[in-house]
């Protein structure tokens, strides 16, 4: 059963290094990987899953699996011709091979075609209608074309748009509703940007240090003294995490004792894809200093530590924002005031996108304003993030439509981790919500 696994792990990986290598564009398929590689179908097909995770290889439909350019990042709101068929639900009428090539531009063509192309160039996007003649000077400017209304086009665009592999697409939808998906989409991907990952703080190329699980104590305190680290991720044979053995487990432990014996089995652990919050969230609620950082199949990549994780916050603390969350537009319209002491206040309006069906506030946006309001002033006294561990609410009046609002937040109690906030949302000088936030600070 172990030297099963074994093979299985060793072609998965061979399989991921031959996806990697090959062209940008090539079709890939379960039967030919498996052909190639000379494993079962079942081999292939999870190793192609997981290069659909990595961003290696790209699945659509009537078109099949193909080797696509994995993007950075950085680049995280350029889409690819592929992207846009996924989110148009459209229709591939031809030049299926350049579906992995990015677009920077749109251009909608609801213009004179003489006046149209002053507007295209190479690496963007054509919304048109059924117009034949405007499809085909846009291939011939480099642009892809995305046909709305869902109509179709000639056999001689198909052709060309094949020649040049330049994607031909059809939509039901029409060219607003098109202009509006696409437009959405970026925006989400602006917010994606600035949420920063695990894989961007991991270091690539670092040494990672870890004990086996027959590893002794001697082995621990000849691993502490070259990296003076005293906690390590304690690994199988494949290099799978089994646990996770500090200084603390070593306290009275013979010098032979294995550290299978000692360690904290099944730890938490994330993946590259977890958010920086996230997993600093889940050091401070579990109080934990170090954190394992695997794959889909365990395996190890690197860890995480405190410090890591803080340095990532900080930085996070002071970029500058590329998209806005819902909570971000709910807080949008408050105002920051000091009243006649120097206390901290927030004044604003409660605005149509507040209230339910009823045109009362929602109970969700009053906490979301109370929670943000306890959130700055814990600010204002320490640098830092909020992990809320509990939260008492009183709705003692509703809210209409263009009521005005003042939140005055109040610190009962904040140390070096805990905090302890009153907020209270006055209308017209009459107390309407209040809450009692205790959080652990970061």
């Amino acid at each position: 059963m172990d030297t099963q696994s074994v093979d299985t792990l060793t072609k998965h990986e061979q399989i991921l290094r031959y996806i990697e290598s090959l062209k940008l564009g090539s079709r890939i398929s379960v039967r030919k990987i498996a052909k190639n590689m000379e494993v079962s179908e079942g081999t292939a097909y999870r190793a192609i899953k997981e290069a659909e995770n990595q961003g290696l290889v790209s699945t659509k439909e009537r078109i099949g699996t193909v080797r696509v350019e994995k993007k950075l990042r950085q680049n995280i709101d350029k889409l690819t011709f592929a992207e846009v068929v996924n989110m148009v639900d459209g229709q591939v009428l031809g030049g299926s091979r350049g579906l992995h090539k990015t677009l920077h531009k749109f251009v909608i063509g609801a213009m004179e075609q003489d006046a149209m192309m002053r507007y295209i160039e190479a690496g963007s996007l054509l919304i048109v209608g059924n117009r034949n003649r405007a499809h085909i000077c846009a291939l011939e400017q480099g642009a892809g074309v995305l046909i709305t209304g869902g109509f179709n086009t000639s056999t001689e665009v198909k052709v060309l748009a094949d020649e040049l592999e330049l994607p031909i697409i059809s939509s039901s939808y029409d060219t607003f509703t098109v202009a509006s998906m696409i437009n959405r989409a970026i925006y989400d991907r602006l917010i994606k940007k600035k949420i920063m990952l695990v894989e961007d703080i991991l270091a690539s190329g670092a040494s990672l240090y870890a004990l086996k699980a027959n590893s002794t104590l001697k082995d621990w305190q000849r691993m502490s003294e070259d990296t003076g680290y005293s906690r390590f991720p304690v690994v199988d044979e494949w290099n799978r995490i089994i646990g996770v053995v500090t200084s603390k487990d070593m306290v009275g432990a013979n010098s032979l004792q294995t550290v299978d014996k000692l360690m904290t089995r099944s730890p938490l652990t994330v993946t590259p894809q977890t958010s920086v919050a996230s997993a600093a969230h889940m050091m401070v609620w579990e109080g934990i200093e170090l954190l394992p950082v695997v794959d889909t199949n365990r395996k190890i990549l690197g860890v995480l530590n405190r410090s890591d994780v803080l340095k990532a916050m900080q930085y996070i603390q002071k970029q500058p924002q590329n998209g806005e969350t819902f909570e971000d537009l709910i807080w949008s319209g408050l105002e920051e005031v000091r009243d006649e002491k120097g206390s901290l206040q927030f004044h604003g309006v409660i605005t149509p996108q507040m209230t339910n069906h009823l045109g009362t506030v929602s109970e969700g946006v009053l906490t979301t304003l109370m929670t943000q309001a306890a959130y700055r002033i814990v600010q204002e006294h320490k640098k830092g993030d909020l992990v809320m561990d509990n939260m008492s609410t009183y709705f003692l009046k509703p809210l209409q439509i263009d009521s005005k609002i003042e939140i005055r937040p109040t610190i009962i109690e904040v140390s070096r981790k805990f905090g302890k906030i009153d907020v209270e949302i006055y209308h017209a000088g009459t107390l309407v919500s209040k809450a009692m936030l205790t959080a652990q600070v970061i």
